[in-house]
């Protein structure tokens, strides 16, 4: 039974970097009234503030802590942190703030989503961000989020820049901005030592306005449909439940995970997988939850030669996107150095605790696997039915192995030989093609940037069209990295917030 009803004139659903930045500037208005729900805690765990913590959020109660289904190509499950609680991913990720190279834009263009290419996105690229120093034609300089890159970087890191150097790599003059390739030092959201999540760069200074409305631990069970558009929400926190109803628009920003959940249990999605967990069918979008993209991520692991300085920033200062292949278009292989043992959860630790280590990190940025996001049932409690489908395509897989080389030679140049014990991981019994992918297979972890779920496109299995209004439902929008039709080539967070940015100019009209 609902207890009770509140009307407003936007309701955003999901207070991860989109919600906060939607929630904010549509705030700007004091005409509008505008609610943010949020499934996670108002306080995140204190450890968010510090920039090193980050590898110890996972499986807090700032992380959904995900599980996908068992893997075909690992054998196992694999864990899928997301950010639960104001702010989301970017109050528990590793801080590093990029653009993927203008071809990842263009890569979109191709897909159907015409009109958000680089060059479309460079507005609202340049109005989330602050960052001096740069060619303000193409980096801002009066965002709300301050982003630069470390002050002094680890003396290994500096040594990893060297050896992508001495093995023939270029550096890269602004890694961050989407226009190079190469290597160097990558910007980073830590203002004052502390990180910059969504929340405290757009939320927190929006707070006190009487427009705005944000309620956490709300969990949003769905939207409320009537004769094709959505009127509002339906959603609990504890044991009572409401309903808040839009005279505008409910945006969706719960993520890859979140945003498709809520348009299935609201019978939006493909019919016979609704049909099959007991949800009655009012728009039958196919593409809801499928087009799944994630980067897998793999590490070379070196044990140090000696004692290793303080750990300082982030643990992961720079890094360098590349090509597996010279002949390619496209940049396709990220590398980066993590001043930490970095390895996925279903390993053994690869040394002793009191040793010391660091790692070259790989991942491949242009991947062609897709897996899918289900509901286990209607029940909104339920989690989810996670797959990516790690390695389907057998495309993905040659990537990381030409990756692995790659991290191989940049780790054993001599401008790294001062730091290099013994290589761990994969170590050196593992050397031809068959065991480095078995090694690949067996070390894979996300990066945490999954994406594609309610893709923006023009064909049949589009979610959402270039407004991002999801098709077949007025009243409705998806604005979060669940609309990008494929993945970019970096971290995904900056880009999140450019959807954000320009969803607000098209919720504006």
């Amino acid at each position: 039974m609902t207890s009770s009803t509140n009307s407003y004139d936007f309701v955003v659903v999901g207070a991860g970097t989109a919600g906060c930045v939607i929630a904010a500037r549509l705030s700007e208005d004091a005409g509008v009234r505008v609610l943010l729900l949020e499934a996670g805690a108002a306080e995140p765990p204190a450890a968010v503030a510090a920039p090193l913590a980050w590898p110890s959020l996972q499986g807090t109660s700032a992380d959904w802590a995900g599980v996908s289904v068992p893997q075909a190509a690992t054998g196992g499950r694999i864990p899928w942190p997301r950010g639960r609680g104001l702010g989301g991913s970017s109050s528990i990720n590793g801080m590093a703030f990029l653009r993927g190279h203008r071809s990842s834009y263009d890569a979109w263009v191709r897909a159907g989503a015409e009109g958000w290419g680089f060059d479309d996105l460079l507005p609202y690229f340049l109005r989330s961000e602050h960052v001096e120093g740069r060619d303000p034609t193409v980096r801002g300089d009066a965002g709300p989020v301050h982003v630069a890159p470390a002050h002094s970087l680890h003396p290994v890191t500096e040594a990893f820049l060297a050896a992508a150097s001495e093995v023939g790599y270029p550096a890269a003059s602004d890694v961050s901005g989407g226009l190079d390739e190469g290597f160097g030092s990558n910007d980073l959201n830590i203002v004052d030592g502390r990180r910059q999540s969504a929340a405290d760069a757009y939320l927190v200074p929006a707070l006190d306005r009487p427009n705005l409305d944000v309620v956490t631990d709300a969990l949003v069970h769905r939207t409320r449909l009537h004769a094709g558009r959505c009127t509002g929400v339906e959603y609990s926190v504890g044991s009572e439940v409401f309903v808040a109803e839009a005279r505008g628009e409910v945006v969706l920003t719960g993520g890859t995970v979140g945003s498709p959940l809520v348009l299935m249990r609201s019978g939006i999605g493909p019919r016979s997988h609704l049909r099959d967990v007991g949800v009655d069918v009012v728009v039958d979008l196919p593409g809801v939850g499928a087009n799944v993209q994630d980067h897998p991520r793999s590490t070379v692991i070196y044990q140090a030669a000696g004692p290793m300085p303080d750990r300082t920033n982030s643990h992961a200062d720079a890094l360098g996107l590349i090509r597996s292949d010279p002949e390619l278009d496209a940049l396709d292989l990220q590398l980066q150095l993590v001043d930490i043992p970095y390895f996925a959860p279903a390993l053994p630790p690869p040394m002793s605790a009191d040793a010391s280590g660091y790692s070259i990190a790989l991942a491949a940025m242009t991947p062609r696997s897709r897996g899918s996001v289900r509901l286990a049932g209607a029940d909104p409690g339920e989690p989810p039915v996670l797959d990516p489908n790690y390695y389907s395509d057998p495309h993905d897989l040659e990537v990381m192995t030409a990756g692995l080389r790659v991290a191989r030679r940049i780790g054993t140049a001599d401008a790294l030989e001062p730091w290099r014990g013994r290589e761990v991981f994969p170590g050196g019994e593992v050397r031809d093609d068959a065991s480095m992918r078995e090694y690949l297979r067996r070390s894979l972890r996300t990066y945490s940037h999954q994406v594609g779920t309610c893709r923006m496109g023009t064909d049949a299995l589009a979610v959402v069209d270039t407004g991002l209004r999801v098709r077949g439902v007025e009243g409705l929008r998806v604005a979060d990295a669940s609309v990008m039709p494929t993945i970019v080539s970096a971290n995904t967070n900056a880009t999140v917030y450019a959807i954000a940015e320009r969803a607000v100019d098209l919720i504006r009209g």
